[in-house]
């Protein structure tokens, strides 16, 4: 069990609109206090398969609030316009009104599609996110990004809306199945790479089948990428570029170009982390065919990402299928492609046009073929 002794973390998210990601243990108590005055509806938006995971929110939130409990599809299948449609229709007829609020529980998906239906109701009212998977806290839940699918690609509808917090309850971890929270140190060790290279060593230096919902080691790693994402959407919060040569807030989609691909081409089977990670390691491997990135910190990728049970390779789709849909990414301008790429550990940059036969080597080298 968990060190009750242990305090909270609060990770202060600066900017327009400040907010705080709190990690630690049994949080649900934290969550009117984060609502604040003068809400009288919440609307509770969780993953369908969560059931009772759910219910310590509810029974705090239901002392102080009306609410409206709405269930979700699975994964990615929220993330679509008819979704969102049918809780803005809920909202409609509950009577929320722009004092009022939401709250999102589950992973990735329904932190975003929860925040997007947030950003969009009356053109924007108060959202706390409690997120329940490894990529929820690490990744979909700071930083203000919400978004919906279409069927030209994942992410590409959407709107920035902060959340009024964040609260990362390591408890919510304890059912989550082994392969959710691997995927989920996907987003994790891509922020080793491009920002905190003591990730990685935590990574190399711990027995990964001891990283659990109370493994001291792995709230770290949580944390660490928790400020990494702080770090680059506090100083660049709507992508509009960073500086010295720093790609700003692309620099989160390392690994991502080719991963949004993969799970275009899969119809979502292969879950992000898992897509992230291969994504890393071939852009390591476009890095280096560009004489950029040195083969030591290619393997590094390669091994650091296995080591905590992640796929380095993928063959399940061809290279002209994979092209095709990382033109639809949102880094690229006309038809150039762009690439998040680091020259080292920590040293980030952006990639534009790479010639097709370095596309193709490093799709190569992430098939074996």
């Amino acid at each position: 069990m968990s060190d009750a002794t242990v305090p909270d973390t609060v990770l202060h998210v600066g900017g327009a609109s400040p907010y705080g990601v709190v990690v630690g243990h049994g949080l649900a108590d934290r969550l009117p206090g984060i609502l604040g005055p003068g809400v009288e509806r919440v609307a509770l938006l969780y993953a369908g398969e969560l059931g009772a995971l759910a219910d310590p929110l509810v029974d705090v939130l239901v002392q102080h609030y009306e609410v409206l409990a709405l269930g979700l599809p699975d994964g990615e299948r929220a993330k679509t316009a008819p979704v969102a449609a049918d809780c803005w229709e809920a909202l409609g007829e509950a009577g929320f009104t722009r004092s009022d609020a939401v709250v999102t529980v589950g992973g990735g998906a329904t932190t975003d599609l929860g925040g997007f239906v947030a950003a969009t109701w009356l053109r924007g009212v108060r959202v706390v996110h409690v997120p329940t998977t490894v990529l929820g806290m690490v990744d979909a839940a700071v930083g203000g990004k919400t978004g919906i699918n279409t069927g030209a690609g994942k992410n590409l509808v959407g709107s920035f809306h902060e959340p009024a917090g964040v609260l990362c309850d390591l408890d919510l971890l304890r059912t989550l199945p082994r392969a959710e929270l691997v995927s989920g140190l996907g987003e994790v060790v891509k922020c080793g790479f491009i920002a905190d290279p003591v990730i990685l060593d935590l990574v190399e230096s711990t027995d990964p089948d001891s990283l659990d919902a109370d493994s001291p080691v792995l709230r770290e790693l949580v944390e660490r990428a928790i400020r990494v994402k702080i770090d680059v959407v506090v100083a660049d919060l709507k992508e509009t570029g960073g500086v010295d040569g720093h790609p700003g807030r692309e620099v989160l989609n390392y690994g991502h170009t080719l991963a949004h691909a993969i799970e275009r081409t899969s119809d979502y089977s292969v879950r992000h982390g898992e897509a992230v990670a291969i994504g890393c390691v071939y852009v390591a491997e476009l890095s280096a065919r560009a004489g950029t990135l040195a083969p030591s910190v290619v393997a590094r990728h390669r091994a650091a990402l296995q080591r905590v049970g992640l796929p380095v390779t993928y063959s399940g789709a061809t290279f002209e299928d994979l092209h095709d849909a990382m033109k639809i990414d949102k880094k690229s301008r006309g038809s150039q492609l762009r690439f998040v790429v680091i020259d080292d550990i920590a040293a980030p940059r952006i990639l534009a046009g790479p010639s097709e036969d370095d596309l193709r080597a490093a799709h190569a080298a992430i098939t074996g073929e």
